[in-house]
């Protein structure tokens, strides 16, 4: 893989789960299956920016912590985030953020799915991730390392590579890390909405939208 993504050797052991309302870690592990590709331990990435997209300067801020296996997440991310970045990110009026917070609803698939959407966004640039994160949400019911490797492929990143995230955590201490910020949020459950530093109660499309006009 390409050793320029990754920084200094060092691992950062899972923090405490916190207990969600919502979405609810259910435990279970197992490793993952390297298929075809030449899959070998590397070093973790300790810091990588939050996915966005929209204008450093937006007048609004949308923020979301997520877990990829959290059923609530997916129809955030498949329903509600396209009309967000339909309707306010392409006017320039919203900056939307994405935040991992594996709770974990999965202990292999919270952590492998998410590292591998942030080697795309490594790798690649964060349109590729939102891409990736989008097919990754709308499998929800399917994870495999195939799937992963498929997918990475589909936005153009190195299938293999992506599949070594995924297996070996490449990007955990980021999670890890943005799992905590989370935590200092006091977040209730995923996924958890801020606008502008306010966390939203109910994150549907149509409370959502009247959340970021008020802010206008």
């Amino acid at each position: 893989m390409d050793t320029t993504r990754r920084a200094l050797l060092a691992t950062l052991g899972g923090g405490a789960t916190l207990g969600l309302a919502g979405c609810l870690g259910v435990g279970g592990s197992s490793n993952g299956d390297a298929g075809d590709c030449d899959i070998t331990e590397e070093s973790t990435v300790q810091e990588l920016p939050a996915p966005s997209m929209g204008p450093e300067d937006a007048p609004v801020v949308v923020k979301a912590w997520e877990d990829y296996v959290c059923p609530h997440c997916a129809t955030f991310a498949l329903d509600v985030l396209p009309k967000i970045q339909s309707n306010f990110v392409e006017s320039g009026d919203v900056r939307y953020e994405h935040h991992d917070f594996p709770i974990p609803m999965s202990e292999k698939w919270s952590w492998a799915i998410p590292s591998a959407a942030r080697g795309v966004q490594d790798s690649m640039d964060d349109e590729a991730f939102f891409e990736f994160s989008h097919q990754m949400f709308a499998n929800q019911d399917s994870y495999s390392m195939d799937l992963v490797q498929t997918e990475a492929e589909a936005v153009g990143a190195d299938g293999c590579d992506i599949r070594g995230d995924a297996i070996n955590g490449t990007y955990r201490p980021v999670l890890e890390a943005d799992k905590q910020r989370g935590q200092q949020r006091d977040i209730p459950g995923t996924p958890a909405v801020f606008v502008n530093g306010t966390l939203l109660q109910d994150t549907s499309w149509e409370n959502v939208k009247s959340t970021i006009e008020s802010e206008l």
